[in-house]
């Protein structure tokens, strides 16, 4: 993610500032990809903090306008949740959107989101149809560990979630494609194997034993599916990793120059082994302050390939290229 210019004065914003140092209200344009300080802004900014302009007064901005449910406001604290889980949202659209997905210029669907509460218990997340589905309760940093904790997970975020529900509806997208799917069947498997049956046996009897050798996660081992969205969701970490890194002003060895644009990079190769090698180097940035590492995965040649294939069509899939 890009650290982005002050419109009005010195200094930098972040992407998600809603004012400048001074005060000054500004916007995201994920067009132009900077910030305004005019009007009109999303129609959600003071409900939920969105930070991003609208298309006219009174409008939802891009990011909101894909919101087609939002989630009952009398749950206890769903709406700070909710804003978390749209900040998570809009941050994961701006990184596809390096790539043309779900931009003016993509021809193709848009992603229709569902963010749900919880009453009594988890809510459904997944996708259908071209419809994602959330569960906003996981914003919470005391569901969300103990959830990470029950399935034995190394990391789960908002981002997290983001990234491998809209890889679905990538997939989805792509599969209407006449070369994609006998090109993805060869690398990840036949996705029209039993989804529930997989599910149901990975659950009941774990992943099989060298899963660590072929897959990102366990659960990159039910099924061709959640292979496909574990490795694109990996693609979109890595990427956003070194993204920011560079950003950031940081310099590396590693990098091919200094600055060296990750969404541009045609070299799957490159920018994954790149990509890996600074968040080694995170990871013990990370260690320093007696935190869990930035990125707790190993990556195995069989997923240096599967990477690879995801970088691949993602970085022309969006235009049909």
């Amino acid at each position: 993610m890009h650290v982005f210019s002050n419109p009005v004065g010195s200094g930098s914003l972040w992407f998600g500032n809603l004012a400048t140092a001074d005060g000054t209200p500004v916007a995201y344009d994920p067009q132009a990809r900077a910030f305004l300080p005019m009007p009109p802004f999303c129609a959600n900014r003071e409900r939920i903090g969105c930070n991003w302009i609208a298309p006219e007064p009174g409008a939802f901005c891009r990011a909101c306008a894909m919101t087609a449910l939002a989630p009952d406001p009398t749950i206890p604290n769903v709406m700070a949740n909710w804003a978390e889980t749209e900040a998570a949202k809009r941050w994961v659209l701006d990184n596809l959107g390096r790539w043309h997905w779900f931009r003016p210029e993509d021809p193709g669907t848009r992603p229709t989101f569902h963010m749900l509460g919880e009453y009594d218990g988890p809510a459904p997340m997944g996708h259908a149809d071209g419809v994602v589905t959330i569960s906003v309760a996981e914003a919470d940093p005391v569901v969300r560990i103990q959830r990470r904790q029950a399935l034995g997970e190394p990391y789960r975020t908002m981002i997290g979630h983001m990234r491998h529900e809209i890889a679905h509806m990538l997939w989805w997208r792509l599969s209407l494609r006449e070369d994609f799917l006998a090109a993805f069947r060869e690398v990840f498997g036949d996705e029209r194997e039993d989804y529930t049956a997989a599910l149901r046996q990975h659950y009941d009897n774990g992943p099989p034993v060298g899963w660590e050798q072929r897959f990102l996660s366990t659960y990159a081992s039910a099924h061709p599916h959640e292979d496909w969205a574990e490795t694109t969701a990996h693609l979109l970490h890595l990427t956003d990793i070194t993204d920011s890194f560079v950003a950031a002003g940081l310099s590396s060895p590693e990098l091919p120059s200094a600055h060296w644009d990750p969404y541009t990079e045609t070299d799957s190769e490159r920018l994954i082994y790149t990509a890996a090698a600074i968040a080694v180097g995170v990871n013990h940035i990370n260690r320093s302050m007696g935190l869990s590492d930035l990125y707790p995965f190993l990556l195995a040649e069989a997923t240096h390939r599967k990477l690879a294939f995801v970088h691949d069509w993602l970085r022309r899939g969006a235009q049909g290229r």
